[in-house]
Formats: structure tokens, C-alpha cells, sequence
């Protein structure tokens, strides 16, 4: 029998307060709760623990164990979401360039959501860490579109489509993608890649970023960093295991999973470049 989302409980998490309707309105402001309440985390990669994608195990991750999660679970739990509310939601799945050259070759890896709401496309993405979408865009073309911090754009050559954000004075490309709806077992694919392959970025790094109204966090291994818009970053270095610890309990409201070897892998990673 196919597990029954709590769709009160995900509410409660995020603090969405009313009736969620299946509207733009409603669309905008649950993407945006949503990643202000559950941060993106890669703590169960980083301890050898396995990522499962069955909607009642990241559920009682996210919703009910006060973690986060990355993509495939962020993602999976919010067009769960969406669908129970009432929207009519497709799963994409997309190549990861940020901070790559604009060409470069990068495997399949990250989820996103295709919704079809009053009679228009828009794309939801509550899944990508430190430039998580606050709200949803319009499926349309080179559009400087408001969120709830950058702006954000889409473009396309006609088969490729593009996510931007406006850093600074720049549009830094987030990933590219295309309209063909991705099959389940593509998200179990990238998912067992990103979790589990010895080269992979979630096994060897600490990730943790919470996109709050007026900022952002993220935590890179021991930096962590707050980004103000309109302001200067501030960063500074966590020293020990208890510093790394407080902050993503008490920053980014993550319950720390009873691993064995969490302490031990915090202890090594590395240091900042000078």
C-alpha cells in the first residue's frame, strides 16, 4: 500500500499557516517555507549512511527528524507536497554547472519540478543548497523573474534549458535541463551516483545551506558563511568538532544523526585555501 503523506505535519514543519491551494500564490510560498525550514544537508553521504528515496523514509527525515536532505529527497518530499495539495507536477532531472565552465560535461544529478498551475508551466526547485529558488519561475524565456532574494531567469537554445540567478552584476548558469519528464529510475540512479561513488563530492565535503527571507547559509567544510543581499559576506572558520556541531544544530536546525562516525569526520575535514 502506498504510503499516505502527512500533509498537516509538512505543514506544521515549514510554518505554512492557512489553506494551501493549488495557485501560484500558494506554489510560491510553500517553495519558499520550505527551504527556509528544511536546510539542504549532505550529513548521511558524509557518514556512509544509505539515502533512501521512499517517500516514508524522507519523511521521517525531513519532516519528522528534523533533518534536511539534498535534491532527490528535498525534492521527492515537495512534489509529494504539491500533488496532495492538488497541482499537476512532472520530475525533471538536470546537469549541475555551477561554478563550472558553461560547457562543461557533468552527469544527471539533480531534481527539479515542472508544475502546471492556472493555466501556465512554472518551474519549482527547493533542492539546490546555497541558491536554493525562493518561490517557482514561469517556463519562460529570458525573463528577469523576482524571488524571494536574486533575481532569476531562464533561457534556452530550444533544446537545452538554462536556470540563471543575478549575482552581483552577473547571470551565473545553476544547471542545465531539459522539458522531457526524467523516469523514476533516473532519480534512483543519480541518487546511488551522488551517494555512494568514491569520487563524489557528498562523500568527501560537509554541504549545508538554509535559504532564509533576507539571507543565506551555507557551510563548506569548516567555512561558514552568511550572504546578506546588499551586503558584504561574512565568513568565518570553525576550529573544532563542537564549533561544526553548534553551528548546524543551532544555525541551520539540524537534529545531528547518531553516527558512529560523524565526530571523526567532521574532525578531518580540511581547512579553508588561504
Amino acid at each position: 500500500m502506498p504510503h499516505q503523506l502527512d500533509l498537516e505535519g509538512y505543514l506544521q514543519r515549514i510554518g505554512f499557516v492557512g489553506e494551501p491551494r493549488a495557485d501560484v500564490a500558494t506554489l510560491r510560498a510553500l517553495a519558499t517555507a520550505h527551504i527556509a525550514a528544511i536546510p539542504f544537508e549532505n550529513l548521511d553521504p558524509l557518514t556512509d549512511a544509505p539515502v533512501s528515496l521512499e517517500l516514508a523514509a524522507i519523511e521521517a527525515k525531513l519532516v519528522n527528524g528534523q533533518r534536511g536532505g539534498y535534491c532527490f529527497e528535498q525534492n521527492a518530499l515537495f512534489s509529494a507536497v504539491l500533488k496532495a495539495v492538488g497541482f499537476d507536477v512532472t520530475g525533471l532531472i538536470a546537469r549541475v554547472l555551477w561554478n563550472q565552465p558553461e560547457d562543461a560535461e557533468s552527469p544527471q544529478t539533480h531534481m527539479l519540478l515542472r508544475v502546471e498551475v492556472e493555466g501556465e508551466s512554472w518551474l519549482a526547485d527547493v533542492g539546490f543548497g546555497s541558491m536554493a529558488l525562493g518561490g517557482a519561475l514561469r517556463l519562460v524565456v529570458d525573463e528577469a523573474q523576482p524571488t524571494s532574494l536574486e533575481p532569476f531567469r531562464l533561457v534556452t537554445d530550444g533544446v537545452q534549458w538554462r536556470i540563471q540567478a543575478r549575482v552581483g552584476e552577473q547571470w551565473r548558469t545553476l544547471y542545465r535541463f531539459r522539458l522531457q519528464p526524467a523516469e523514476p529510475v533516473d532519480y534512483v540512479v543519480g541518487n546511488h551516483f551522488t551517494s555512494t561513488f568514491p569520487q563524489s563530492l557528498f562523500r568527501h565535503n560537509l554541504i549545508v545551506a538554509r535559504t532564509l527571507a533576507d539571507r543565506r547559509l551555507a557551510l563548506r567544510n569548516r567555512e561558514f558563511a552568511m550572504h546578506a543581499l546588499g551586503h558584504e559576506s561574512v565568513r568565518r572558520t570553525l576550529q573544532n568538532v563542537d564549533e561544526i556541531k553548534r553551528v548546524i544544530e543551532e544555525q541551520f536546525g539540524i537534529r545531528l544523526p547518531a553516527s558512529p562516525v560523524l565526530d571523526a569526520r567532521l574532525a578531518a575535514l580540511p581547512m579553508p585555501e588561504a
